[in-house]
């Protein structure tokens, strides 16, 4: 079996950062075949200094870095391991006992394999409307992948759980840490290119519980809009292609919604004003139905916003839009 190195980007998630150091310590891959590397990446709520007071099982080594994102950190703890595969776990998952061995034993069966495992959700565990929207949407993408309705792709190239060869990795270069969302995607079109097979392996799990706030939420798709955009212009990658194509399979508000107020300042302030309210308030009393429909409306707008800016406005996200739909 190959050596195993997990790489564990962190910033300021110490009380979830222990949770999961507790499940690595008790994963069933024979420890002697494991390494720990976790890259702090300039965290100010003491981590590195409590990291310095635990012990696992196997080797560990932190490492301190000034704030670049979760994609430098993950390039300095690949360049820091010595294990022939390297295992990806966020800060804020818990892995099963077994996930490791189930990563392990998909690139045993199939050496060019970048592999995914499922985020799943923790059953006893309160989070907000938009948390438990994200939840829902991966759960269905790991639904339609178990029954065969597509193939992996580097869309789902999720590094809170992942893992691939080290000389894959090197080899595409790493993350590009201009990308501060959707890095991995981007590194998952290089990886593909070089001759990489995406694997989902549903037995290699891990809980996850993030936290993010709702302003953090609602930035995540006006950020993947852009990155779009310059995945498209610099990297010839074909991210925003699909996403034109996918447009017409979106709900019929969503897309009147984006339609409308795109590109206008007015309309666009006072429907995602009104959206977000909405999911307040459909938050507060349990309704999860319509909540769930404004947050699907709200990530759509705001992602085509993003797109919007990045190309220079409103006319030209339509204007390749009708020329996708002619090609």
């Amino acid at each position: 079996m190959p050596t195993v190195s997990i790489v564990v980007p962190t910033y300021e998630r110490r009380e979830s950062l222990a949770r999961l150091l507790a499940a690595i310590a008790v994963q069933t891959h024979p420890a002697q075949d494991l390494e720990l590397i976790i890259v702090d990446d300039g965290s100010r709520d003491g981590t590195r200094e409590w990291l310095g007071s635990q012990t696992l099982p196997f080797p560990s080594r932190v490492i301190a870095q000034e704030h670049g994102g979760a994609g430098a950190a993950r390039n300095r703890g690949v360049a820091a391991a010595t294990g022939a595969l390297i295992v990806f776990f966020d800060d804020d998952v818990v892995p099963e006992p077994t996930a490791v061995a189930a990563h392990v034993a998909a690139h045993v069966a199939r050496h060019d394999a970048v592999v995914i495992g499922p985020m799943l959700a923790p059953s006893q565990w309160r989070r907000p409307a938009w948390i438990r929207w994200e939840e829902d949407r991966l759960l269905d993408q790991y639904r339609a992948l178990e029954a065969g309705a597509y193939a992996c792709t580097p869309r789902q190239f999720f590094t809170a759980n992942a893992s691939l060869s080290r000389a894959a990795f090197l080899a595409a270069g790493g993350f590009d840490a201009a990308f501060r969302r959707a890095e991995d995607v981007e590194l998952g079109y290089r990886l593909r290119a070089r001759g990489a097979t995406f694997v989902y392996e549903p037995r290699a799990r891990v809980v996850h519980y993030p936290t993010r706030t709702f302003a953090s939420w609602r930035g995540t798709p006006y950020q993947y809009g852009r990155g779009d955009v310059a995945m498209d212009r610099e990297k010839g990658h074909e991210a925003l292609g699909l996403a034109f194509l996918e447009f017409r399979s979106r709900h019929p508000l969503s897309r009147a919604l984006a339609r409308w107020c795109v590109g206008r300042r007015l309309a666009f302030v006072a429907v995602t004003l009104a959206l977000r309210g909405l999911v307040r308030a459909g938050d507060a009393v349990g309704e999860r139905h319509v909540t769930g429909r404004a947050l699907s409306a709200l990530f759509h707008l705001l992602y085509w916003q993003g797109v919007a800016d990045a190309l220079g406005g409103r006319e030209r996200v339509w204007r390749s839009l009708a020329a996708t739909r002619a090609a």
